[in-house]
């Protein structure tokens, strides 16, 4: 039996009612009408009732494709918008309550969706408007490019087509247009566009039960916007592959639904159906503005992602292109205060996407004759590589171990990072490090793991790296004391910008007792290597006390101490096993050198 779907809502019967109680909360610039809960009508909270003095512009609907229509009611856009009850077309009496609050002496303009409800009730209301003395225009919008062409009188289905023909309908309203010109405009906007929609998963209705049309690892092809079954029913695809798809059904030559053809300029909308992350939104963008350049030799002019019209929780998308001109052009560009209508996407499309930055010199850049000077390495170059080279790979070696440790007390990454860091350690190494300047060598490690990394992880080693670059710069000859120096450089610079101290479940908890060993022994007159090894023995100690720990800091912080105590901080471990991986490659290194 399938199981009932989780909505946060209070009644079903209520929810479009106290959807509209809420965006009346949010946006100032909206009211609702009198009349509510029967007569749905969201409109503008400046338009004084029978005193409008240009065109006004009515869209409306079922309930259920928020935004749509209520979060498109602004000036230069809707003036006022009708919701039925979820996917049912409003009532006429709502319609005309709507027509009579908001329409003067210059009359108004319906945008319907074509569906049949919708046509019938908003013509009915028109025709009833006119009888009281309205002027009243209709623009039917069928933008739908999946069916193949019917014989009956249906017609092609309004997508999300229609908030483009929206914007443009309001803007030249706005411009103080007649109404018969507004109607015209609309009629040409919904002529240049066409849509077509892909779902991985069928909506839900408030109070009714999960459906289980689609499996899952299918995808729906040229859906509605309602729920209704789409055109064809294929296995799940990478977004590419469903994109070039969706392009092809708007501009194909066999419907000619569109008149786009090669060398046109259009305007390009990726709408999501309710939950579909941006995220994937924009991946579906990235690819459509590159294929319909590519392949169709076509310009996008303005490009519009996010969530228009909805389709409830389903999860998907649709594409939608309307052919480019400076008109179109205009009215899209025009000033709006629609609270959803996304702002900042007007401007020339011919600026590249990808603009070049300057940046710092690295070791990507280095010259030739010096790249060949640092590989001419000195003694104390020799062992700074091979340090290094046992740290990076001693990570390498526990990658799982650090990743097992994570999936227990963190998101499971940090062998995985850690790992992705220390390989390129390894690869830059041999390209362009100069080992023979100890400061710039850690310099440069900075940069590695700042370029691959990401994430805490990443700038925590980075921010250890430069600080301790800034603690060497200008030592000739780094000695033992130099590096103990440097340590406790790093270590002030992570808890300065971290926040994190000894106690907190953190790589400090490793590097600080090392670092205290280090300078202890260091100035009691030890051997520099046996103090390093000692200095390492401490920092693994430091790392398995961490089990012990209440984490303060990081991920850790938000899992019970229970939990904690099945593994050590993976970051503390990380930490110790590099640090002394290095520690004993250099005494080996030293017991090779002697005779």
């Amino acid at each position: 039996m399938a199981a009932r779907g989780k909505k946060l809502i209070n009644d079903p019967y209520d929810v479009v009612t106290q959807f509209i109680e809420g965006l009346a909360e949010t946006y100032p610039g909206l009211q609702y009408l009198d009349g509510f809960p029967e007569v749905k009508v969201v409109l503008r909270s400046d338009v004084a009732v029978g005193a409008y003095d240009k065109v006004a512009v009515i869209c409306g609907g079922g309930s259920g494709h928020e935004p749509a229509h209520g979060g498109f009611v602004g000036q230069g856009m809707l003036t006022a918008a009708v919701s039925g009850d979820v996917f049912t077309s409003p009532p006429v009496n709502s319609i005309l309550a709507a027509i009579r609050a908001v329409t003067g002496p210059k009359g108004c303009l319906l945008v319907v969706t074509n569906y049949t409800g919708d046509r019938l009730n908003f013509g009915l209301a028109a025709e009833e408007a006119k009888s009281e003395g309205y002027k009243v225009e209709m623009v039917i919008v069928g933008d739908d490019c999946a069916l193949p062409p019917t014989q009956g009188i249906a017609g092609r289905r309004g997508l999300a087509g229609t908030i483009l023909v929206n914007k443009v309908a309001g803007a030249a309203a706005d411009a103080c247009l007649p109404l018969e010109e507004v109607a015209e405009q609309a009629r040409h906007a919904a002529k240049l566009v066409g849509t077509v929609g892909v779902a991985l998963s069928v909506c839900t209705l408030p109070g009714q039960e999960i459906s289980e049309r689609l499996g899952p690892e299918q995808i729906e092809l040229g859906l509605g916007i309602h729920g209704e079954p789409g055109i064809a029913v294929t296995e799940h695809q990478r977004v590419d592959v469903v994109v070039t798809h969706v392009l092809k059904q708007i501009l194909s030559l066999e419907t000619r639904y569109v008149p786009i053809t090669r060398g046109d300029r259009v305007i390009l909308l990726t709408n999501g159906l309710g939950a579909t992350p941006i995220m994937e939104l924009m991946i579906a963008t990235r690819k459509a503005v590159r294929e319909l350049q590519l392949e169709y030799g076509i310009t996008t002019d303005r490009v519009y992602t996010g969530s228009f019209m909805t389709s409830l929780d389903m999860q998907g998308f649709s594409i939608s292109i309307m052919k480019s001109d400076t008109t179109i052009l205009q009215w899209l560009d025009a000033s709006t205060k629609a609270p959803c209508w996304p702002a900042g996407t007007d401007g020339d499309r011919q600026k590249p996407a990808k603009v070049a930055v300057p940046a710092p010199p690295s070791c990507a850049i280095k010259s030739d004759k010096m790249l060949q000077q640092s590989r001419e390495l000195t003694k104390e170059g020799c062992i700074l590589e091979a340090s290094i080279e046992a740290g990076a790979k001693e990570i390498i070696r526990i990658k799982d171990s650090l990743n097992e440790w994570d999936s227990k007390v963190g998101d499971g990454d940090c062998g995985t990072t850690m790992h992705r860091g220390a390989i390129a350690i390894l690869d830059d190494m041999k390209k362009c490090y100069p080992m023979n300047d100890a400061a710039e060598t850690v310099n440069e490690i900075g940069a590695t793991v700042r370029r691959v990394m990401g994430g805490t992880t990443g700038i925590l080693y980075d921010i250890l790296c430069k600080a301790a670059y800034a603690s060497l710069k200008g030592i000739k000859t780094v000695e033992a004391k130099h590096w103990a120096n440097a340590l406790q450089a790093s270590i002030c610079a992570i808890s300065k910008y971290g926040g994190a101290r000894v106690g907190y479940r953190t790589m400090l908890d490793a590097l600080i007792p090392a670092s205290e060993i280090l300078i202890e022994r260091l100035e009691a007159g030890d051997d520099p290597l046996d103090a390093f090894v000692v200095s390492s023995e401490a920092a693994m100690t430091g790392a398995e006390s961490t089990r012990h720990m209440q984490a303060q800091a990081g991920r850790s912080s938000y899992i019970a101490a229970d939990k904690l105590a099945s593994a050590p901080d993976p970051g503390a471990m990380a930490a110790a096993a590099w640090y002394r991986a290095v520690a004993l490659s250099l005494k080996s290194a030293s017991c090779h050198s002697k005779p």
